[in-house]
C-alpha cells in the first residue's frame, strides 16, 4: 500500500485560503441580505447554480475541448498507464478520453472520484515518452484523489454569482432616481459585488496554485520518480503554439490543465492559475532529495 505523507504546510495554505473565501462570501451574503435581497431568491439562485456546476460541468469541459471517450481497446496504453497508477493510489478507474490537438496538455475532471474523466491530447502522447507521460497521469490523478473538482466548484460558485451580478446589473436599470432607497441598495450591491468579484478571484487563483502543487507532489509519490514529472514539464512548457488552439482554451477551462495553455509575465503571476515552472521544478527537486534520503 502506498504511503501518502501529508505536506502539512501545503494543506494550510489551502485551509487558511477556503476560510479567507468562506469570510468573503459570508460577507458578501450579509450585504445581499442587508440590503433587501430575498432569501429565498439568493437560496435557490446560488443552490441552483451549484448543482448545475457541480453536475454538468464535467460535461460542459469535455464538450468544450472536443474530448472523445475512448475504451481499452482504442487505447491500450493509456488504459494500462492509468489502470496501475490507479491500483498504486487507491482509486476507482477513471473514464479515459483524448483531445485531437497538436497542443501537449492534459486534465482530469468529474464530481468526485467514481465519475472522473482523465483526458490527454494527441500531442501530449506524441511529444512524451511512457514514464514522463506516466508523471502526468499520475498527476492528473491525484487530482481526483484530492477532489478537487469539488472543491473548486465550493471555492468558485458565489465568485461566479458576484460575476453575474456586475455584468448584468447594467442592464437592470436600477438606481434609475425614482426610488433614492432602491438607488442606494442597487449601487451598494454592485460595488461589493465587483469587490467579491475581483477579491475572490485572487484567491481562487491562489487555491489554483495550490492544488497544483499538491498534483505534483502526489505524481511523484505515486510513480516514485519526481524526476520523471520535471521531464515532462519541461518539455509541455517549451512547447508553444500562438494561434488557433491557444486561443481555444483560454478562460476557466485553462486551470484544469497540467500547464496553462498561456504564458503570462513575471508580474502577472498573482493572477495565474498555476506556479511557475522554477517552483515547480524546485518543489519536485525537494520531493526527489526527500526520497533519497
Amino acid at each position: 500500500m502506498m504511503r501518502w505523507k501529508a505536506d502539512r504546510g501545503l494543506e494550510a495554505r489551502m485551509l487558511l485560503t477556503m476560510i479567507l473565501l468562506a469570510v468573503l462570501y459570508m460577507a458578501f451574503l450579509a450585504v445581499l441580505v442587508s440590503q433587501g435581497v430575498d432569501n429565498i431568491i439568493i437560496i435557490l439562485f446560488i443552490g441552483g447554480f451549484m448543482l448545475l456546476q457541480y453536475y454538468y460541468s464535467d460535461k460542459m469541459i469535455l464538450s468544450t475541448m472536443g474530448a472523445k471517450m475512448v475504451s481499452e481497446s482504442e487505447a491500450p496504453e493509456l488504459h494500462q498507464i492509468v489502470s496501475r497508477l490507479c491500483a498504486i493510489a487507491d482509486l476507482p478507474m477513471p473514464k479515459i478520453a483524448v483531445v485531437n490537438s497538436s497542443m501537449p496538455n492534459a486534465f482530469a475532471t468529474g464530481r468526485n472520484q467514481k465519475n472522473a474523466v482523465v483526458a490527454v491530447t494527441t500531442g501530449i502522447m506524441q511529444k512524451l515518452d511512457h514514464s514522463e507521460l506516466e508523471a502526468v497521469l499520475a498527476h492528473e490523478l491525484t487530482h481526483v484523489k484530492n477532489r478537487d473538482m469539488m472543491v473548486m466548484t465550493i471555492a468558485t460558485f458565489l465568485s461566479s454569482m458576484a460575476q453575474i451580478l456586475v455584468r448584468s446589473m447594467p442592464f437592470m436599470g436600477g438606481g434609475g432616481g425614482r426610488d433614492r432607497d432602491s438607488g442606494g441598495s442597487f449601487i451598494v450591491i454592485f460595488v461589493v459585488s465587483l469587490a467579491v468579484w475581483v477579491l475572490s478571484f485572487i484567491l481562487i487563483q491562489a487555491l489554483s496554485r495550490y492544488r497544483e502543487f499538491a498534483a505534483d507532489r502526489g505524481a511523484a509519490i505515486i510513480t516514485g520518480q519526481p524526476s520523471n514529472l520535471v521531464s515532462a514539464l519541461m518539455k509541455i512548457s517549451g512547447f508553444r503554439v500562438p494561434t488557433e488552439d491557444l486561443r481555444k482554451v483560454e478562460g476557466p477551462v485553462s486551470a484544469l490543465f497540467i500547464v496553462p495553455a498561456f504564458s503570462r509575465s513575471s508580474i502577472m503571476n498573482l493572477f495565474s492559475t498555476h506556479p511557475t515552472l522554477e517552483a515547480r521544478i524546485e518543489a519536485l527537486q525537494r520531493i526527489e532529495q526527500g526520497l533519497e534520503s
